[in-house]
């Protein structure tokens, strides 16, 4: 089957519309709209829709929701990167927030190793399944195949992020989402980004920088 011209650009324009409503008036619907909605549950629903999309588009390599080749292929990039970013990080938060240090873990045990073990299921892979696999596939067509496509996927991670409402998080999930979107665009393996992702969930949570991310994942898990 041939896409006309006419017909490509109206595709185009519906990818622009809905790509705004999904990326940036859901977030904010949720920040301004004056409904209390859960951020895990809008978040489970949200990748169920995309996932569905995806497993009906004839176009998404499937095998991309999986690879394993591609982790092993950006293993090494990934941990060193980690590895950088866990000792800066964990300095900065010894050097300016003192009281915070390894808070979760000294006062909450219990509920740091919940968030170890369920934070990669619940909350990751769904983030990277929006995030990479269908924003990566769904909107080539508007950011292409390079870094316009990495920009506007960190971009779209980070306004996700205004629902903590602090610019901490905002501004961290942007910088994560360039480490995950080059991830992505190396190894075209959700496995990859997920497992990269869950390396910094889990750093933050232990640190003392959760509480930046508090609404959704701690009190869903009883936080």
């Amino acid at each position: 089957m041939f896409l006309t011209h006419a017909s490509v650009k109206r595709i185009a324009w519906f990818r622009a519309i809905e790509l705004l409503v999904l990326f940036v008036g859901v977030p904010a619907l949720m920040v301004w709209g004056g409904t209390r909605v859960r951020p895990l549950l809008v978040g489970a629903l949200a990748a169920g829709f995309c996932f569905v999309l995806l497993w009906r588009d004839g176009g998404f390599d499937r095998s991309t929701l999986w690879n394993i080749a591609g982790l092993r292929g950006v293993a090494r990039l990934i941990l060193l990167r980690f590895a950088i970013c866990a000792v800066l990080l964990t300095g900065l938060v010894w050097l300016l927030r003192p009281d915070q240090f390894f808070i979760l873990p000294r006062t909450r045990p219990g509920l740091w190793a919940v968030i170890m073990v369920a934070y990669p299921l619940i909350s990751v892979w769904p983030q990277e399944l929006i995030y990479r696999a269908f924003f990566f596939h769904r909107y080539r067509s508007i950011f292409g195949e390079g870094a316009g496509m990495v920009i506007g996927s960190s971009v779209a991670f980070g306004l996700m992020h205004v629902i903590f409402q602090n610019w901490v998080a905002v501004v961290m999930t942007i910088v994560g989402g360039v480490f995950f979107g080059t991830t992505y665009l190396k190894s075209r393996s959700l496995l990859a980004v997920s497992f990269e992702h869950t390396l910094y969930g889990q750093l933050i949570f232990t640190i003392g920088l959760g509480g930046y991310f508090y609404t959704g994942t701690l009190r869903t898990m009883g936080g």
